[in-house]
């Protein structure tokens, strides 16, 4: 009994820390990191910077700095906030990756469901099959006749291993039930000047990239991988996957922002409070809009909603990642 009584107040005192640390929290000469575990200027590098813009006017002006920490398919940034204090100063901004590299790797050093708290989804991207400018094909139907015609013969470039542009080609070749070569590239770049120059059939990537080659004339458009059509004026008469009937084809490529795991309650209140005052900001909603991305505003922005869905895509694609039998060490 006497060994009870003397935890009481120990306990009430750490909870009387914790609760003093969250009020200070953030402290105003300490920035807060979001890090990117992807190299500078692409899609995701625009939205965590454009979130911390946003975030940052919340929270009073407090600073957040981007750390681009790239390397190994985004695995080696994702495990620096995994080590990282839970402090509430060190954060995880993310894309898809989230949930298709514990599949793509093997000896994943994080575990994405118990390493992390999760705070929130930000936007999402939509996708585009597009195919090489003097393909035999002008639309869905016609397309997948070719393909059928020339199996075998075929091949889908991507910006390399677990890109985004390689998770939709995968589940291009499986809902077809058909094999076709995969091209790795280091990067979308390269990728999309094989197939506007011929060397490549196929491609499916954000529709960032692929609207300015649409747009002049330089490869074909074939559908859209989001569940209805686009507003953009590009693609707004573009089909989606479903209306050409793949059942069921959706991808997107979603960006979210974690925390280390143990970061304190009232810390991650303060975060989930300022993102979704943050994505409902008129200048950040344009921002996006004008990079073809949507802003995320349903259940995704709350903790317990945004780890269901990325646990719900880990499901997803770990079969499509297994029967591709691409992994990494």
């Amino acid at each position: 009994m006497r060994s009870k009584l003397l935890c009481v107040p120990a306990a009430l005192a750490m909870c009387l820390s914790v609760n003093a640390y969250a009020q200070d929290y953030p402290a105003a000469n300490k920035s807060i990191t979001f890090v990117l575990p992807y190299a500078a200027g692409g899609p995701t590098d625009k939205a965590a910077r454009d979130l911390a813009q946003s975030m940052s006017k919340v929270m009073g002006g407090h600073s957040i700095v981007i750390d681009n920490s790239a390397g190994a398919s985004g695995s080696i940034g994702a495990n620096k906030v995994a080590k990282a204090p839970a402090d509430g100063y060190t954060l995880l901004f993310t894309h898809i990756a989230q949930a298709t590299l514990p599949s793509f790797f093997r000896n994943l050093p994080y575990n994405v469901e118990k390493d992390f708290e999760y705070l929130g989804l930000v936007s999402e991207n939509p996708m585009n099959l597009i195919g090489r400018p003097n393909l035999p094909a002008n639309n869905m139907g016609e397309l997948v006749t070719w393909i059928n015609a020339n199996k075998g013969k075929i091949n889908i470039s991507n910006a390399g291993p677990g890109s985004a542009s390689h998770l939709c080609g995968m589940l291009f070749q499986s809902t077809l039930k058909v094999d076709m070569t995969s091209v790795p590239y280091k990067g979308t770049a390269p990728a999309m000047t094989d197939l506007i120059g011929g060397q490549v059939d196929l491609m499916c990537d954000q529709t960032t990239t692929t609207i300015p080659q649409i747009e002049g004339k330089k490869v074909k458009s074939f559908a859209v991988t989001t569940p209805t059509r686009l507003s953009s004026p590009v693609l707004k008469d573009m089909p989606t996957m479903q209306e050409a009937g793949l059942k069921d084809f959706t991808v997107t490529i979603w960006q979210g922002l974690y925390a280390p795991k143990g970061t304190p309650a009232a810390v991650l209140k303060k975060l989930n409070d300022a993102l979704k005052v943050a994505v409902k900001d008129p200048e950040f909603i344009r921002k996006q809009d004008a990079g073809g991305a949507s802003v995320i505003n349903d259940a995704r922005n709350d903790p317990a909603g945004h780890k269901s869905f990325v646990m719900s895509e880990v499901n997803k694609w770990a079969p499509i990642i297994k029967s591709a039998g691409v992994y990494a060490d």
